[in-house]
């Protein structure tokens, strides 16, 4: 007899062992994280199509088409024009910084005339945007894109400042016969092709070579990019058509009724958080890869799985590395390095991350009430708490519904209310 059909003649039989070894069920908390549940989540799309199918005809029913260009861009488009042209300009400085690090190569200037001078830059460069943003009346989002652009190339500076620095004390270090770190490539050398491809690329921290792939794959980007115009015009949709009416029916969430306050902030949670994912996709999946695809960037770790974070911690670690890397490298082992306890040391990354909040949100809203940054130092307390919540009950279950609760469910919706109503006060009090 064959070995399948003689296997298949003792191993069937009624006779058999149907229970063999201790097993968990597929939906407890010691399985649940370590499974795919890809019919679930496909379940969840399936109802979230058919419910918010019926809400966007009932909300078409209601207020009709919304769409308007006046929030996107200034009815006047030369609004924008200084926002533009500031834009245009801030390569500026990545240029000033890289001609300070050749003349530091080539020792023509000391090191301390060379932190002065990179001091001066970055806080030139961050500095600038504002005052453009403060001096014209341009549309609000034009206002935080170029914020966020400033932001981006403030980091990047630092980092090239910072990098080359300790790449210079490597580099004399070894010319001394002082041991350096084994694994670091003590090779220095100031190229303006290395800055201009470290400007471009979606990286915030400095380095002399990256990772790269071998080929661009043309039809791949294609496929992004309409998948980026897509979901970009859905934002669009979802702020237009369901976040603006409920906001402008809705009172200070401060100064009102609370139970009112707290059904506006409720219902605002919903296309607050679908608006969220959007840019979270659009922004850290499609853009970065599609930037990274053109400049055949092979570090494409942008984000984490932060959607199973279980504190308020791990999300901040896993959601956008692009910055969680720049904090680690340039703020928090420094701080470490340099006596600080690690405490003290995650309140200065966080006070860092709170004070660009603010000058993202705050100043092209032109109003300084600090929501933004009260919101971010708020999650110091949180991850206290989420850490404490997690080691009590040793569930991820709980960290995470927490994570949800606090995070998407009550601070989004507040903070556009806070911010929407403030916003308005200050264009009434104008006119």
């Amino acid at each position: 007899m064959e070995g399948p059909e003689l296997q298949l003649r003792f191993t069937y039989r009624a006779s058999a062992p149907a229970h063999r070894r201790v097993k968990e069920s597929p939906l407890s908390s010691d399985l649940i994280f370590k499974q795919s549940h890809a019919g679930l989540f496909n379940l969840c799309i399936v109802v979230l199509v058919a419910v918010n199918s019926r809400l966007i005809i009932e909300n078409l029913m209601k207020y009709g088409l919304l769409i308007r260009t006046g929030f996107w861009f200034s009815s006047k488009s030369l609004r924008d024009w200084p926002l533009f042209m500031c834009c245009l300009t801030l390569p500026v400085f990545p240029l000033l910084a890289f001609m300070i690090e050749k003349l530091a190569y080539r020792a023509f200037i000391s090191e301390p005339v060379v932190i002065l001078l990179h001091v001066i830059i970055t806080t030139a460069e961050i500095l600038y945007p504002i005052f453009v943003i403060l001096r014209c009346d341009s549309a609000v989002i034009a206002g935080i894109t170029l914020m966020l652009i400033a932001s981006v190339v403030w980091l990047k500076l630092v980092s090239y400042a910072h990098t080359n620095f300790d790449l210079r004390a490597l580099s004399n270090s070894s010319k001394k016969g002082e041991l350096a770190y084994p694994s670091h490539d003590n090779y220095h050398d100031v190229r303006f092709k290395t800055l201009a491809y470290f400007v471009m690329a979606p990286t915030l921290c400095y380095q002399q070579s990256y990772p790269r792939t071998t080929c661009i794959r043309k039809s791949w980007v294609i496929r992004q990019l309409v998948k980026l115009v897509i979901f970009t015009g859905l934002m669009g949709f979802i702020i237009e058509q369901y976040i603006n009416p409920i906001v402008k029916n809705s009172q200070h969430p401060l100064k009102g009724n609370f139970l009112y306050a707290l059904e506006r902030v409720l219902k605002l949670s919903v296309p607050t958080l679908y608006v969220w994912l959007c840019m979270f996709y659009c922004y850290f999946h499609l853009w970065l890869n599609i930037l990274a695809e053109l400049l055949c960037f092979g570090d494409r770790e942008f984000y984490k799985d932060w959607w199973n974070a279980k504190t308020i911690d791990e999300y901040w670690r896993m959601w956008n590395m692009p910055v969680h890397k720049w904090m680690v490298r340039h703020v928090y082992f420094p701080c470490l390095r340099n006596g600080l306890p690690k405490g003290v040391a995650v309140m200065i990354a966080f006070l860092i991350s709170a004070v660009f909040h603010e000058l993202c949100i705050g100043i092209p809203c032109h109003i300084f009430k600090l929501w933004a940054f009260l919101g971010i130092m708020f999650q110091v307390p949180l991850v206290i708490l989420t850490n404490y919540l997690q080691n009590k009950f040793k569930n991820a279950m709980v960290g995470n519904m927490i994570f949800w609760s606090c995070f998407c469910i009550l601070g989004q919706p507040m903070s556009v209310l806070l911010y929407y109503h403030d916003v308005m006060n200050r264009i009434g009090r104008t006119e």
